[in-house]
This record gives C-alpha cells, sequence and structure tokens, in this order.
C-alpha cells in the first residue's frame, strides 16, 4: 500500500514539472509576442501580453515548488518503505532465534546469533544513512546561501549577471586614511 503510495506521488510530481515546463514555454512564446507588438509600437497590447507572460513565469515557478516539496514527500515514505522492511526482517531473525532456543540446538542457535548481529549491523548502517540523507535532503527550505551561491554559479557559468539579494563585493574601495 505505501509503495503504491509513493508511486502515485512520483507520478503526480512529475506531472507537476511538465506543467512546469509547459508554463515555461508559454511565457517564453508571452515574450516574444511583446516584442512583436512593441515593434508594431502596440503599447497596450504588449502589456498584456507582459502580463500573461508574468502570470505564466508565477504559474511556473508554482509548479516547480510543489513538485519539489512532492519530491520530499516520496524520500520520507520510501524511507519509512524500507525502515518497515528491515523491521520485518528483524522480525523473522527474533523468531528464527526463538525457535533455536527452543529446540537446545547450538549451532543453530549460534548460526541465528550471526545473522542477527549481521541484520542487525546493516540496519544500523542503513538508520544512520537515512537520517542522514533525511537531516540534509529532504528540508522543504533549503538554506539561502546555497541558494544564492548556486545562483551565482551559474550565472557564472553562463556569463550572465545575477543581483537577486546575492552579497556582491564592494564595488567602491574606501580610501584608507593617510598617515602623515
Amino acid at each position: 500500500k505505501l509503495m503504491a503510495q509513493i508511486f502515485d506521488l512520483k507520478f503526480t510530481s512529475k506531472s507537476l514539472q511538465r506543467q512546469a515546463r509547459k508554463c515555461e514555454k508559454e511565457e517564453k512564446d508571452q515574450k516574444l509576442k511583446v516584442k512583436k507588438a512593441i515593434e508594431k509600437g502596440n503599447v497596450d497590447g504588449a502589456r498584456i501580453y507582459a502580463e500573461n507572460a508574468i502570470r505564466k513565469r508565477t504559474e511556473h515557478m508554482n509548479y516547480l515548488r510543489l513538485a519539489s516539496r512532492l519530491d520530499a514527500v516520496v524520500s520520507r515514505l520510501d524511507t519509512q518503505a524500507k525502515m518497515q522492511a528491515i523491521g520485518k526482517s528483524m522480525g523473522n531473525i527474533v523468531k528464527s532465534l526463538d525457535s533455536s532456543l527452543a529446540t537446545g540446538n547450538l549451532q543453530k542457535m549460534s548460526e541465528t546469533m550471526d545473522n542477527f548481529e549481521r541484520q542487525f549491523v546493516n540496519m544500523e548502517v542503513q538508520a544512520e544513512f537515512m537520517e542522514g540523507a533525511m537531516a540534509g535532503s529532504t528540508s522543504l527550505s533549503t538554506p539561502e546561501t546555497e541558494v544564492n551561491s548556486l545562483m551565482q554559479q551559474v550565472a557564472d557559468d553562463y556569463g550572465l549577471e545575477v543581483s537577486v539579494g546575492l552579497p556582491q563585493a564592494a564595488a567602491h574601495a574606501i580610501p584608507a586614511a593617510k598617515e602623515k
């Protein structure tokens, strides 16, 4: 049941991403119409197309934001499903250990204990990994400094200028007082 929910959420996320791409394309189309309207001297038409472009840009960002949130939920549910599978595996080993203790078979008991220890170590490793992954990657609010850094990196890669609240180095140096 949980895996079906995960599948449905992944499907919905992909659908939202498709909608976001569609809105992005429509935004570009509207911007082109703005350009053509300005070239023809139709300022009122250009204004309408510009408003449409802005609306499509907002829709695009909203779809992307929602898809990102769904991806975070999918990641959490996936972690939960994996932890449930580990729990079931541990339950089977405990049952096997109970039967070994009841029969008094030392060899089988030793094998079961070895298996139990291996599963327990695997469970600890997976749990630590999942906790680390959850703490770092599924946060719905990514630190602003990381976002700004990535935006600046992309802008630098493509030779673009971006100044959306990014900290910039001082363009004007304040002359130091000269000593006499």
